[in-house]
């Protein structure tokens, strides 16, 4: 066990580097009571530019070494010659697997479609439809001349839908709620149904989940329909659970309202790196005016804590991180919130605010010589 947590810190741009900002306030060592040291990298697109992506790399080697992360929005060019996103790099060069993000009911915000009980999207990280091979090509015929066809060539591994299916019922397990949804396999058995295979076979092997298999559309109308009525794990894949994402979180009353984490696994699916962030993007109309919801960022610390303890056997980690979801939430209860959300306090009040919420929190349970 380590005498100090170090964490990786992937710094990025606009409002994205705001809330990143606020984020490592709360990792202070006088704030959470573990000791932590931080290193930082400059993702920002400049710097992409200026190294040609080498920072990304060597952002993804140190989170090798410390399996910790936690990354703020980037910004993505369009141009297809410029350095794209750094999202792939991390994801291949952790050998991150699964992306788990969980909406959960915000206290003192209504949810969408009677929704109470949390949702996790647990999706493949990689491969699918993101960095496919991509081309065009001329198809004129007389009443077309200028036609043409554009082709993708997209794959998946059984390796990456055996974690996703994993992953997806021990979280279930976890959450005592039953694994639903699931990829189209019958328009596609050879490609989808590759997942839908693997989740068949955690199904046999996790006897005590319920397993409610449905295609990906029958599983977009049950979320708006009511088959919410209990807590859901939605295996996907990776742009089924992109999209999915955007859906689930606002269900919830903002996709600030949870963090992003990927994960990568040993051979028998504990993590290995976790990288958390905020789902959302870089927020360019917000930037500067200190009124951007820094809740998904500030999770964002809670979720790494959390795995600290499982990736290091840091059990004070996860006292930590039990405090920040707490305060993050009960915050939000008492009504300190952004306009997002109904409120009317700033981004540094509410981390102001979380902040001397996880202070009380670890002040108390340490004098009831409690370690939860």
């Amino acid at each position: 066990m380590p005498d100090t947590l170090t964490i990786t810190i992937l710094e990025g741009d606009e409002t994205g580097q705001e809330l990143l900002d606020q984020a490592v306030r709360v990792l202070d060592p006088a704030v959470i009571g573990v000791p932590v040291e931080l290193q930082r990298f400059d993702l920002s697109l400049a710097r992409r530019r200026d190294t040609n992506n080498e920072v990304v790399h060597e952002a993804a080697a140190a989170m090798r070494r410390t399996g910790l992360g936690i990354k703020a929005a980037t910004i993505t060019p369009e141009g297809k010659d410029d350095v794209g996103s750094p999202n792939r790099i991390l994801r291949e060069e952790v050998d991150g697997k699964v992306i788990i993000r969980t909406g959960r009911r915000i206290p003192g915000v209504t949810p969408a479609a009677g929704i109470h009980f949390p949702i996790s999207v647990v999706r493949m990280a990689i491969d699918d439809a993101y960095g496919a091979k991509q081309w065009r090509e001329a198809a004129p015929t007389p009443e077309h001349p200028d036609d043409e066809i554009a082709y993708r060539t997209e794959k998946i591994s059984r390796s990456t839908c055996r974690a996703v299916a994993e992953y997806a019922f021990r979280t279930a397990d976890k959450m005592r709620g039953r694994v639903y949804g699931g990829p189209k396999w019958t328009v596609s058995p050879v490609y989808e149904g590759m997942l839908k295979e693997e989740l068949d076979r955690a199904a046999a092997a996790n006897p005590d989940v319920r397993y409610q298999p449905v295609l990906i559309d029958a599983t977009y109308a049950g979320l708006v329909s009511g088959d919410a009525d209990g807590p859901l794990v939605i295996p996907a894949l990776n742009r089924d659970g992109d999209c999915l994402s955007d859906l689930v979180l606002p269900l919830f009353g903002s996709i600030a309202g949870a963090e992003s984490t990927l994960l990568s696994f040993d051979d028998e699916y504990a993590p290995r790196v976790a990288m958390a962030e905020a789902p959302h993007g870089t927020a360019p109309s917000l930037y500067g005016k200190d009124v951007a919801n820094p809740m998904a960022m500030l999770l964002a610390d809670a979720a790494v804590l959390h795995y600290a303890s499982q990736i290091h056997g840091v059990p004070q980690a996860d006292v930590a991180s039990r405090a920040i979801y707490e305060a993050v939430l009960e915050g939000a209860s008492a009504g300190v919130k952004t306009s997002d959300l109904g409120g009317s306090s700033s981004t540094t009040e509410v981390t102001d605010d979380v902040i001397a919420r996880v202070r009380t929190k670890l002040d108390v349970w340490s004098s009831l010589g409690s370690t939860l």
